[in-house]
């Protein structure tokens, strides 16, 4: 590239603010049919059962593409792989506009999740070609103002705005065709690699350094994500059926959780592993324990500061998993074990939201449903607390 074209690019703080807002966008899109699913079930007479698992077809398709593309970046650059995502989210976009019953719902969500897989593992490392230090606070705290937003947002427009089904879709076609002229504008932050085609074969190791860490936090890590598709699938229909409320009350309780998971991030960003993981075990069963009572209680009031807590809890766990098992392995082998970690992450965040949504229909109903829930995730929590303690000295990083 001359020096002329070179001057023509986005500078690196422009670069690195696109990059950020790519990951809120995408994240914001797969929250935004959250608000929706209430609609979408009165239309189309469908039950939770169908609700949760549209819902966790998205971390299937997730996990599938971080498994499989979440390296291509490194081969053929960042730019092509942001606007092929781009181009692929979009597509599911479109899909959600014209959708016209359950099979459309499950074929967006798919592709979605296709996308968000891809363009995370791009954007993320970009971010981090950049600015590392600044990148890496960005990636952290992205996700959750992108889950938060698009919830809100999309509750809001359903709730003053016409075409309640497509006009929050139509809002982030636009935003994203904007962001791929930003992707064209940019330039390239990695030189190309050649392996392009062997890097799409999945490789899951586990270094004997990290096995025993790895099952301390697995517990919490499932913990924490499988809270987030609970109240990510159910929470704003439970929500409404204690206030008796509009849709906006839903979308708030996602803002309320993202917003206090990116918070935590943000304020434990520099602690020590082992207590980043401490604080976020011991916010997640006082958040249960809360949300347990306000939902026997019918304590709209209690719910959120439960939903607060919770978020916390998923902040903390979640950061304090990574921050245990990363530094323990070498550069190369970062990428499987973090692979490994995602799987546990994903298999939380979808498979326990399925089986509430069956209990829903086929158990107790909705209470007792999150009743249910909440006792799981204290016992998951409780049993990494247990595995903390126990290996409190080998989960200890040294340095290197």
């Amino acid at each position: 590239m001359s020096i002329a074209q070179q001057q023509k690019r986005l500078a690196p703080g422009v670069t690195l603010f696109l990059l950020a807002s790519i990951i809120v966008s995408f994240v914001a899109a797969s929250a935004a049919p959250t608000p929706l699913y209430t609609i979408y079930q009165s239309r189309w007479h469908f039950s939770p059962v169908t609700t949760t698992a549209v819902f966790a077809v998205y971390a299937v398709a997730v996990l599938a593409s971080l498994l499989t593309v979440g390296k291509l970046s490194d081969h053929v650059g960042r730019r092509p792989v942001l606007l092929a995502a781009i181009v692929v989210q979009i597509v599911s976009l479109v899909i959600f506009v014209l959708a016209g019953g359950v099979p459309a719902l499950v074929a967006a969500r798919i592709v979605q999740g296709l996308a968000a897989g891809t363009a995370t593992g791009a954007a993320a490392a970009a971010m981090l070609d950049v600015d590392r230090a600044r990148g890496t606070l960005a990636n952290s705290i992205a996700p959750g103002i992108g889950t938060g937003v698009g919830a809100l947002l999309s509750a809001l427009l359903v709730q003053f705005l016409p075409a309640p089904t497509r006009l929050v879709y139509v809002v982030l076609i636009v935003v994203l065709l904007i962001q791929g002229v930003g992707v064209v504008l940019m330039g390239e932050t990695v030189t190309p690699l050649a392996g392009a085609l062997r890097s799409l074969r999945p490789e899951i190791t586990l270094p004997r350094v990290v096995r025993g860490p790895l099952l301390v936090v697995a517990p919490v890590a499932f913990a924490v994500w499988a809270l987030a598709g609970f109240f990510g699938a159910l929470g704003p229909a439970l929500v409404r059926a204690l206030m008796e409320s509009s849709i906006v009350a839903g979308g708030l309780s996602i803002f309320v959780f993202a917003v206090f998971g990116s918070a935590a991030i943000l304020v434990l960003r520099d602690a020590p592993a082992r207590r980043v993981m401490l604080i976020g075990i011991a916010a997640l069963v006082l958040g249960m324990v809360i949300t347990l009572v306000s939902v026997r209680a019918e304590s709209v009031a209690g719910f959120f500061v439960g939903l607060a807590f919770g978020g916390v809890g998923f902040g903390g766990g979640f950061q304090g998993s990574l921050k245990t098992v990363t530094p323990l392995v070498e550069a190369h082998e970062r990428a499987s074990v973090l692979s490994l970690l995602y799987i546990v992450c994903y298999v939380g965040f979808g498979l326990p939201t399925v089986v509430a949504g069956f209990l829903v229909v086929h158990g107790g109903g909705l209470r007792q449903t999150a009743e249910e829930y909440a006792v799981a995730v204290i016992v998951l929590a409780v049993v990494a607390l247990l595995g903390l303690r126990g290996t409190g000295r080998t989960t200890r990083v040294s340095p290197r």
